[in-house]
């Protein structure tokens, strides 16, 4: 048992009851909140997110957590990003028109192409299902992350959208959608961000959620 004092941030986009169940697992205690004094007291957070990037950047300044957010991370806090929580942490994004993020890593969400399989059929766009995460970084951060994950490791995804960033140190695994192949985790620092739910990803997600509770 870690101990450690995890906030899983409500603006209500996210599955925070199978969040808050992984970090249990793993000796974290979990809280749900949707106000900003509450990060004061806590060792980390947590961004869950699914829906539109739009829709969510405005529940969080509704909410007043945008600037809170960013503060904490400037601070130090470590923070988990999940899904569309990983994409809010960018710059921008082009999902239903341009909409700012929280800026926290520099780069871009943009729409999955459209693509094909080996068979020449065509893929789904949202993508939806397992697939594998590769290894990108041999960073101390990506050590402490990734240790006890097997290279290659299946994870499920359910996303439209994906993150670019502007510095390809910041991408910790990578995934195929097609041929075309993207950034599935960015590591940066303090902050850990999958565009996959470790939290639906049987055992591996919850070693996941254990690396992370361990850096904490």
């Amino acid at each position: 048992m870690t101990g450690k004092r995890v906030q899983i941030i409500d603006y209500q986009l996210g599955n925070l009851f199978s969040i808050r169940q992984a970090c249990h697992h793993v000796g974290l205690e979990a809280t749900i909140t949707s106000s900003a004094d509450s990060f004061h007291d806590a060792d980390a957070l947590i961004l869950p997110g699914v829906g539109a990037f739009g829709n969510a950047m405005d529940r969080l300044n509704e909410l007043q957590l945008a600037e809170p957010i960013k503060n904490a991370v400037l601070n130090g806090k470590p923070l988990l990003g999940i899904c569309l929580g990983m994409q809010l942490l960018f710059d921008t994004s082009e999902e239903f028109g341009n909409h700012e993020g929280l800026g926290i890593i520099p780069g871009q969400v943009k729409r999955l192409p459209t693509e094909k399989d080996i068979t020449g059929r065509s893929l789904r766009v949202p993508n939806v299902g397992w697939r594998a995460a590769t290894f990108q970084s041999t960073s101390p951060e990506s050590e402490t992350t990734l240790k006890h994950i097997d290279n290659n490791t299946n994870f499920y995804f359910v996303h439209s959208y994906y993150a670019e960033p502007t510095d390809s140190k910041h991408v910790l695994m990578s995934t195929e959608y097609g041929q075309f192949r993207y950034c599935s985790a960015v590591g940066c620092k303090h902050i850990l961000a999958t565009q996959f739910h470790p939290e639906k990803s049987a055992g591996a997600g919850l070693k996941l959620f254990a690396n992370w509770a361990e850096a904490v």
